[in-house]
């Protein structure tokens, strides 16, 4: 129920003014705010591959019985970050995307320090997931700030050059992991997140502006809020992109969950394995990479349904492989050509779906961030949890996510795929 009175007027014009003078105060150019844009990504990155190595040592240092136990400490945090995601773009859509992303990142900071404490396993992985939540701001705030400002293939050209700094971390976080496991143990793996923490809160609030735009505030109403959903939700466009992403991340998630039971105890490669997922994650660093050069070329879409395309003939292949007993090497040539794709996939994705909802991004943004992640962790869990030994399960979620996927692209494009739609903007607004 509104309720008319000059105080919510009062506090909009006063909030208006606040947001001006945050636009005038600071000066952010072109790389710092890519690489800003990046470090808070990067966060979640680092909060979950960082872990990895240590899942081992939790997992003995609280007595799991059943090994696939070990996997909600990362399962626990992705959830969160889904759950979370849909408060942030409310939020921010009447108060400014600064102030909420300072908060969060602060929460962030704090739940890495209580972590350090954690009594049972059970208690870890409340405050992972609490985390996780806090964490939720970041990629549904990137995407807002970044579509305050770009539009169209613009927008999708720079999120892939958010995505090749972001993907650095992933390269060099499971090396982290097992340097800090070599002369400490791993609640010292928490001390680094609250450290990364501490200083990506401190670049942004000396560095960031504001980029809520203030005719585009949008008070915080349940009707308002579930009206955006509801644009969302209708929108042939948004609703393909935003589940067909989620549907092929799933197959991502799978693999984060289960990558250290793989390597440790189906190869029996622990000393390889933090190069093994550097290498991995290299080959998505490499591809968004690409895709930063191609996309403003060929179009969002014409890259990203190709890179699915591809992403499923390789899955299928990838499974013949595995069922024929594959070895270290061919799986991991097979894995990283696999998840290259996704270097093509996931900005391309994002950025089609949050096209439409340029003077409503953040409400926007946060819903789609909720129920991708969701969506995805819900799936990588499925398939972390079916790790039975081999690689199989893992091969056949990512054939059956892809393929999904897909369809979901088919349904959305009304059967059109490689189409280039011309749009208003493609440049920054």
């Amino acid at each position: 129920m509104a309720i008319h009175t000059a105080a919510p007027h009062i506090a909009a014009m006063q909030n208006e003014a606040a947001l001006s003078r945050g636009v005038k105060q600071f000066a952010l150019g072109p790389k710092e705010f890519v690489a800003m844009m990046a470090s808070l990504m990067a966060m979640n990155a680092l909060a979950i591959d960082a872990m990895l190595p240590a899942l081992g040592h939790i997992s003995d240092d609280f007595g799991l019985t059943d090994p696939n136990l070990r996997q909600w400490i990362v399962s626990a945090y992705l959830i969160g970050t889904g759950a979370g995601a849909v408060f942030y773009g409310p939020l921010s859509d009447r108060f400014g995307r600064r102030p909420v992303l300072l908060g969060a990142v602060a929460t962030y900071t704090f739940l890495s320090i209580l972590s350090i404490f954690s009594a049972s396993f059970a208690m870890l992985v409340g405050l992972r997931l609490a985390q996780g939540i806090a964490a939720g701001a970041f990629s549904v705030l990137v995407g807002s700030i970044v579509r305050d400002r770009y539009s169209g293939d613009a927008m999708a050209q720079l999120m892939s050059f958010v995505f090749i700094v972001f993907m650095g971390v992933p390269v060099i976080a499971p090396s982290l992991g097992s340097a800090i496991l070599a002369f400490s143990e791993w609640h010292m793996i928490f001390v680094l997140l609250a450290l990364m923490g501490a200083a990506v809160a401190t670049w942004v609030f000396m560095r960031l502006p504001e980029t809520l735009k203030p005719e585009h505030i949008i008070p915080i109403k349940p009707s308002a809020i579930v009206d955006v959903w509801g644009k969302v939700i209708t929108h042939r466009q948004a609703l393909g992109y935003m589940f067909g992403s989620g549907i092929a991340f799933g197959a991502l998630f799978g693999f984060i969950n289960s990558a250290q039971q793989i390597f440790f105890t189906t190869f029996g490669a622990e000393d390889v394995f933090p190069y093994a997922f550097a290498g991995v994650a290299g080959a998505m660093a490499l591809a968004s990479f690409f895709n930063s050069r191609i996309v403003m070329r060929f179009g969002a879409r014409r890259v990203s349904h190709s890179a699915l395309i591809a992403f499923i003939a390789l899955s299928a292949i990838h499974l013949i492989s595995a069922w024929n007993g594959e070895s270290l090497t061919a799986f991991l040539i097979l894995h990283a050509l696999t998840m290259s794709m996704c270097g093509f996939i996931g900005a391309n994705f994002s950025s089609i779906a949050m096209e439409p909802f340029g003077n409503m991004a953040g409400a926007a943004s946060s819903f789609q961030n909720c129920m991708r992640m969701l969506c995805a962790a819900g799936l990588g869990v499925i398939i972390g949890q079916a790790y039975d030994g081999t690689v199989v399960p893992l091969v056949s979620g990512f054939l059956i996510c892809g393929s999904c996927a897909l369809l979901l692209l088919l349904w959305s494009e009304k059967g059109k795929l490689f189409t280039r739609p011309r749009t208003a903007k493609q440049v920054m607004v």
